[in-house]
Protein backbone atom coordinates (compact mmCIF):
# COMPACT_ATOMS: atom_id res chain seq x y z
CA UNK A 1 0.00 0.00 0.00
CA UNK A 2 2.87 2.35 0.83
CA UNK A 3 4.43 1.59 -2.55
CA UNK A 4 1.19 2.53 -4.32
CA UNK A 5 1.02 5.80 -2.37
CA UNK A 6 4.65 6.47 -3.22
CA UNK A 7 3.88 6.11 -6.95
CA UNK A 8 1.70 9.18 -6.95
CA UNK A 9 1.49 11.34 -10.12
CA UNK A 10 3.60 14.05 -8.44
CA UNK A 11 6.40 11.63 -7.53
CA UNK A 12 6.39 9.85 -10.88
CA UNK A 13 6.45 13.08 -12.90
CA UNK A 14 9.11 14.51 -10.58
CA UNK A 15 11.37 11.48 -11.15
CA UNK A 16 10.73 11.71 -14.91
CA UNK A 17 11.77 15.37 -15.01
CA UNK A 18 14.83 14.65 -12.88
CA UNK A 19 15.82 11.90 -15.32
CA UNK A 20 15.48 14.29 -18.28
CA UNK A 21 17.54 16.92 -16.46
CA UNK A 22 20.43 14.48 -16.31
CA UNK A 23 19.71 13.19 -19.81
CA UNK A 24 20.11 16.73 -21.14
CA UNK A 25 23.43 16.88 -19.30
CA UNK A 26 24.73 13.84 -21.19
CA UNK A 27 23.96 15.41 -24.58
CA UNK A 28 26.34 18.38 -24.53
CA UNK A 29 28.59 18.52 -21.45
CA UNK A 30 32.24 17.55 -22.13
CA UNK A 31 33.22 14.01 -21.11
CA UNK A 32 29.59 13.02 -20.40
CA UNK A 33 28.70 13.51 -24.07
CA UNK A 34 31.71 11.53 -25.34
CA UNK A 35 30.75 9.73 -28.57
CA UNK A 36 32.59 6.56 -27.55
CA UNK A 37 30.07 6.04 -24.73
CA UNK A 38 27.08 4.07 -26.13
CA UNK A 39 23.70 5.74 -25.83
CA UNK A 40 22.40 2.86 -23.73
CA UNK A 41 25.20 3.44 -21.20
CA UNK A 42 24.48 7.18 -21.09
CA UNK A 43 20.78 6.51 -20.53
CA UNK A 44 21.55 4.01 -17.78
CA UNK A 45 23.91 6.42 -16.00
CA UNK A 46 21.33 9.22 -16.26
CA UNK A 47 18.77 6.86 -14.69
CA UNK A 48 21.19 5.98 -11.86
CA UNK A 49 21.88 9.67 -11.17
CA UNK A 50 18.14 10.36 -11.15
CA UNK A 51 17.69 7.62 -8.52
CA UNK A 52 20.58 8.95 -6.42
CA UNK A 53 19.43 12.58 -6.55
CA UNK A 54 15.76 11.76 -6.02
CA UNK A 55 16.28 11.90 -2.25
CA UNK A 56 17.26 15.61 -2.41
CA UNK A 57 14.68 16.55 -5.04
CA UNK A 58 12.21 19.17 -3.77
CA UNK A 59 8.49 18.37 -4.08
CA UNK A 60 6.99 19.01 -7.51
CA UNK A 61 4.94 22.21 -7.46
CA UNK A 62 3.51 22.33 -10.98
CA UNK A 63 0.11 21.00 -11.93
CA UNK A 64 0.33 17.56 -13.56
CA UNK A 65 -1.17 17.92 -17.04
CA UNK A 66 0.01 16.61 -20.40
CA UNK A 67 0.92 20.10 -21.68
CA UNK A 68 2.80 21.00 -18.50
CA UNK A 69 4.75 17.74 -18.60
CA UNK A 70 5.81 18.26 -22.24
CA UNK A 71 6.88 21.87 -21.55
CA UNK A 72 8.73 20.79 -18.41
CA UNK A 73 10.64 18.06 -20.31
CA UNK A 74 11.69 20.62 -22.94
CA UNK A 75 12.75 22.97 -20.15
CA UNK A 76 14.93 20.26 -18.56
CA UNK A 77 16.56 19.43 -21.90
CA UNK A 78 17.22 23.14 -22.45
CA UNK A 79 18.83 23.38 -19.02
CA UNK A 80 21.31 20.58 -19.76
CA UNK A 81 21.92 21.90 -23.28
CA UNK A 82 22.74 25.39 -21.93
CA UNK A 83 25.25 23.99 -19.42
CA UNK A 84 26.90 21.98 -22.18
CA UNK A 85 26.99 24.94 -24.56
CA UNK A 86 28.72 27.16 -21.98
CA UNK A 87 31.43 24.54 -21.44
CA UNK A 88 31.75 23.47 -25.08
CA UNK A 89 32.47 27.06 -26.12
CA UNK A 90 35.58 26.88 -23.93
CA UNK A 91 36.53 23.44 -25.26
CA UNK A 92 36.23 24.79 -28.81
CA UNK A 93 38.92 27.40 -28.09
CA UNK A 94 41.65 24.78 -28.43
CA UNK A 95 39.89 23.10 -31.36
CA UNK A 96 39.73 26.42 -33.23
CA UNK A 97 43.37 27.17 -32.40
CA UNK A 98 44.35 23.70 -33.65
CA UNK A 99 42.57 24.34 -36.96
CA UNK A 100 44.54 27.58 -37.42
CA UNK A 101 47.83 25.89 -36.52
CA UNK A 102 47.13 22.95 -38.85
CA UNK A 103 46.42 25.34 -41.73
CA UNK A 104 49.68 27.19 -41.13
CA UNK A 105 51.65 23.93 -40.94
CA UNK A 106 49.98 22.49 -44.03
CA UNK A 107 48.33 19.74 -42.00
CA UNK A 108 44.74 20.79 -42.68
CA UNK A 109 44.27 17.73 -44.93
CA UNK A 110 45.65 15.35 -42.28
CA UNK A 111 42.29 14.79 -40.58
CA UNK A 112 41.22 12.16 -38.07
CA UNK A 113 37.92 11.53 -36.31
CA UNK A 114 37.69 13.29 -32.95
CA UNK A 115 36.57 10.66 -30.39
CA UNK A 116 34.93 13.38 -28.28
CA UNK A 117 32.54 14.72 -30.92
CA UNK A 118 32.76 12.14 -33.72
CA UNK A 119 33.63 14.92 -36.21
CA UNK A 120 36.61 14.77 -38.57
CA UNK A 121 39.15 17.47 -37.73
CA UNK A 122 42.88 18.18 -38.30
CA UNK A 123 45.23 16.06 -36.24
CA UNK A 124 46.67 19.06 -34.33
CA UNK A 125 43.12 20.04 -33.31
CA UNK A 126 42.51 16.49 -32.16
CA UNK A 127 45.62 16.47 -29.98
CA UNK A 128 44.79 19.83 -28.39
CA UNK A 129 41.17 18.73 -27.81
CA UNK A 130 42.34 15.57 -25.99
CA UNK A 131 44.76 17.64 -23.88
CA UNK A 132 41.90 20.02 -23.08
CA UNK A 133 39.74 17.11 -21.94
CA UNK A 134 42.56 15.97 -19.64
CA UNK A 135 42.78 19.47 -18.14
CA UNK A 136 38.99 19.43 -17.65
CA UNK A 137 39.35 16.20 -15.67
CA UNK A 138 42.34 17.57 -13.73
CA UNK A 139 40.21 20.56 -12.69
CA UNK A 140 37.54 18.12 -11.47
CA UNK A 141 35.16 19.73 -13.94
CA UNK A 142 32.99 16.61 -14.02
CA UNK A 143 32.62 16.78 -10.23
CA UNK A 144 31.85 20.51 -10.41
CA UNK A 145 29.07 19.86 -12.93
CA UNK A 146 27.48 17.20 -10.71
CA UNK A 147 27.69 19.50 -7.67
CA UNK A 148 26.09 22.24 -9.74
CA UNK A 149 23.27 19.87 -10.67
CA UNK A 150 22.71 19.20 -6.97
CA UNK A 151 22.54 22.94 -6.24
CA UNK A 152 20.24 23.49 -9.22
CA UNK A 153 17.58 21.26 -7.64
CA UNK A 154 17.21 23.80 -4.84
CA UNK A 155 17.52 26.90 -7.00
CA UNK A 156 15.55 25.89 -10.12
CA UNK A 157 12.34 23.88 -9.66
CA UNK A 158 11.88 20.94 -11.99
CA UNK A 159 10.43 22.20 -15.26
CA UNK A 160 10.98 25.81 -14.24
CA UNK A 161 14.15 26.71 -16.17
CA UNK A 162 13.87 29.67 -18.54
CA UNK A 163 16.50 31.50 -20.56
CA UNK A 164 17.17 35.07 -19.45
CA UNK A 165 19.05 38.05 -20.82
CA UNK A 166 22.14 37.29 -18.71
CA UNK A 167 22.50 33.85 -20.32
CA UNK A 168 22.20 35.27 -23.85
CA UNK A 169 24.79 37.97 -23.07
CA UNK A 170 27.19 35.39 -21.64
CA UNK A 171 26.87 33.09 -24.67
CA UNK A 172 27.52 36.01 -27.06
CA UNK A 173 30.60 37.08 -25.08
CA UNK A 174 31.83 33.49 -24.79
CA UNK A 175 31.51 33.01 -28.55
CA UNK A 176 33.53 36.18 -29.19
CA UNK A 177 36.07 35.04 -26.59
CA UNK A 178 36.36 31.64 -28.30
CA UNK A 179 37.61 33.24 -31.53
CA UNK A 180 39.76 35.86 -29.78
CA UNK A 181 41.53 33.43 -27.43
CA UNK A 182 41.80 30.86 -30.23
CA UNK A 183 43.64 33.39 -32.42
CA UNK A 184 45.80 34.35 -29.43
CA UNK A 185 46.80 30.72 -28.82
CA UNK A 186 47.68 30.20 -32.48
CA UNK A 187 49.45 33.57 -32.82
CA UNK A 188 53.05 32.46 -31.99
CA UNK A 189 53.04 29.84 -34.73
CA UNK A 190 51.20 32.17 -37.14
CA UNK A 191 53.70 34.98 -36.54
CA UNK A 192 56.74 32.73 -37.03
CA UNK A 193 55.18 31.26 -40.16
CA UNK A 194 54.71 34.73 -41.64
CA UNK A 195 58.30 35.58 -40.71
CA UNK A 196 59.48 32.37 -42.38
CA UNK A 197 57.49 33.28 -45.53
CA UNK A 198 59.23 36.68 -45.65
CA UNK A 199 62.65 35.07 -45.24
CA UNK A 200 61.90 32.44 -47.90
CA UNK A 201 60.72 35.19 -50.25
CA UNK A 202 63.98 37.09 -49.79
CA UNK A 203 65.97 33.89 -50.36
CA UNK A 204 64.08 33.13 -53.58
CA UNK A 205 64.86 36.64 -54.86
CA UNK A 206 68.57 36.35 -54.09
CA UNK A 207 68.85 32.60 -54.80
CA UNK A 208 66.46 31.57 -57.64
CA UNK A 209 67.63 27.97 -57.31
CA UNK A 210 66.09 27.81 -53.83
CA UNK A 211 63.26 25.25 -54.00
CA UNK A 212 60.49 26.33 -51.62
CA UNK A 213 58.55 23.07 -51.90
CA UNK A 214 61.53 20.84 -51.16
CA UNK A 215 63.23 22.94 -48.45
CA UNK A 216 60.81 25.63 -47.31
CA UNK A 217 57.79 23.58 -46.19
CA UNK A 218 59.76 21.04 -44.10
CA UNK A 219 61.49 23.95 -42.34
CA UNK A 220 58.13 25.63 -41.62
CA UNK A 221 56.72 22.38 -40.22
CA UNK A 222 59.80 21.84 -38.05
CA UNK A 223 59.67 25.40 -36.69
CA UNK A 224 55.93 25.08 -36.01
CA UNK A 225 56.45 21.82 -34.11
CA UNK A 226 59.24 23.35 -32.02
CA UNK A 227 57.09 26.35 -31.13
CA UNK A 228 54.06 24.14 -30.45
CA UNK A 229 56.01 21.88 -28.07
CA UNK A 230 57.53 24.93 -26.36
CA UNK A 231 54.20 26.70 -25.83
CA UNK A 232 51.75 23.83 -25.23
CA UNK A 233 52.06 24.27 -21.45
CA UNK A 234 51.06 27.92 -21.84
CA UNK A 235 48.14 26.90 -24.06
CA UNK A 236 46.87 24.57 -21.39
CA UNK A 237 47.28 27.25 -18.71
CA UNK A 238 45.13 29.60 -20.77
CA UNK A 239 42.55 26.85 -21.23
CA UNK A 240 42.57 26.13 -17.50
CA UNK A 241 41.84 29.78 -16.76
CA UNK A 242 38.99 29.93 -19.28
CA UNK A 243 37.43 26.66 -18.11
CA UNK A 244 37.58 27.70 -14.46
CA UNK A 245 35.86 30.96 -15.40
CA UNK A 246 33.14 29.05 -17.30
CA UNK A 247 32.52 26.68 -14.37
CA UNK A 248 32.21 29.65 -12.01
CA UNK A 249 29.82 31.35 -14.46
CA UNK A 250 27.31 28.49 -14.37
CA UNK A 251 25.61 30.30 -11.49
CA UNK A 252 24.05 32.75 -13.99
CA UNK A 253 21.58 29.97 -14.82
CA UNK A 254 19.95 30.44 -11.42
Amino acid sequence: MEVIEFLSPQNVVGFLLLFFRFAGLFIMVPLFSHMSIPMTIKTSIAFVFAVLFYAVMPPLTMQVTTLNIVLAILSEFLFGFTIGLMLQLVMNIMTFAGIQISFIMGFSMASVVDPQSGVSMPIISNVLALLSLMIFLALNGHHAVLLFMNDSLQEIPLGGFMLNEGIFNYIVKATMNMFMVGFMVAFPITALSLLADVIFGMLMKTMPQFNLLVIGFPIKIMVAFVVLISTVATFMKIFEREMSSALNSLSILF
